[in-house]
């Protein structure tokens, strides 16, 4: 036999060992993703997952998502969005999928510190939104505003080159009430990819916000997007903020309930009384809320199991 010849048996010994290493390695990979995915400490609100942050928390997952350049969007999440997704599954799915979930009221931080997230604290949209432009990290990284009635997100940009003026607005939108004509979605693409800001914040309502990020951040040059809701007016002025003491009350729906209850006294008088009727079920143990699992990790064990699958292949061919 030629010494450059191996016997049969042990080349088929050699390509089971590089088949076995090679799906041993796709495990551990496989293991790690989902631990990632699982490390997150999150609350279960009636199903919504929310998680454990406080704003300083908040920030550095937004900033290790910048520096990183990890695509996604962040869903600030209160009594209204959690009793929305009960009613809209598009919303609750939206909240599954986002890169980022805060705890945007006190309710939500109450059952989270229930279930044993202690370090849980109240981010509202608005105040995650100034803690970012405030702080100097992020200086160079740039803003485009998306929401509003006319004129209020270039007031908004105004007020804010003022504030801070390491910060740098690149560009603004003010849709329409109602979705978006195709016209106006290639134009918003367009002006997205001229501009290319790092991040989008967006200021319309709930659901709307969480199922237009959801539906565009494919197409839009962009990483992060931020649905803040009413954080435009609230920093414009529109809306008055009210007292620290207020928010840690939970009450801040009464201070907004007084300044425009035209507009807020349905959804109110529609979700906190259910809201309360609902998580006493659900922390007495009564009624179970499953939550919306988040489709980017099912993609991640589906792409796992995938490249294992592969590398079977190439074994078996070699």
């Amino acid at each position: 036999m030629s010494k450059n010849m191996q016997p049969r048996n042990s080349i088929a010994i050699s390509e089971a060992s590089v088949i076995s290493s090679g799906t041993r390695e796709c495990k551990t990979e496989s293991a790690r993703l989902m631990r990632l995915v699982r490390a997150r400490r999150q609350a279960n609100v009636l199903g919504v997952q929310i998680e454990a942050l406080d704003m300083d928390r908040a920030v550095a997952r937004v900033e290790g998502a910048l520096n990183e350049h990890h695509k996604g969007y962040v869903c600030m999440i209160g009594v209204h969005g959690i009793m929305e997704a009960q009613r809209n599954r598009g919303l609750a799915t939206a909240y599954a999928d986002a890169l980022i979930t805060v705890p945007d009221g006190m309710p939500a931080v109450w059952v989270g510190q229930w279930q044993g997230h202690r370090k849980m604290q109240r981010v509202a949209g608005p105040d995650l939104m100034l803690e970012i432009f405030r702080r100097k990290e992020f200086a160079g990284y740039t803003h485009f505003f998306y929401g509003g009635k006319e004129g209020i997100a270039e007031e908004l940009r105004a007020s804010f080159r003022q504030r801070f003026p390491w910060a740098r607005v690149v560009g603004t939108y003010t849709p329409p009430f109602r979705d978006l004509t195709r016209e106006e979605e290639e134009d918003l693409v367009a002006t997205v990819r001229d501009l290319k800001p790092d991040m989008i914040w967006v200021g319309i309502s709930t659901p709307k916000q969480e199922q237009f990020m959801r539906r565009y951040l494919p197409r839009l040059e962009t990483t992060l997007m931020f649905g803040v809701g009413a954080a435009f007016d609230f920093h414009t002025g529109r809306i008055q903020d009210c007292a620290e003491w207020i928010k840690r009350a939970g009450l801040q729906w009464m201070h907004r309930l007084i300044q425009d209850p035209r507009h807020l006294w349905r959804r109110y008088l529609r979700n906190n009384p259910l809201f309360l009727w609902q998580i006493a079920l659900q922390l007495s143990g009564m009624r179970r809320y499953s939550t919306v699992k988040a489709p980017h990790a099912i993609e991640m064990t589906h792409s796992v199991s995938v490249d294992t699958t592969a590398l079977r292949n190439t074994g078996s061919d070699a």
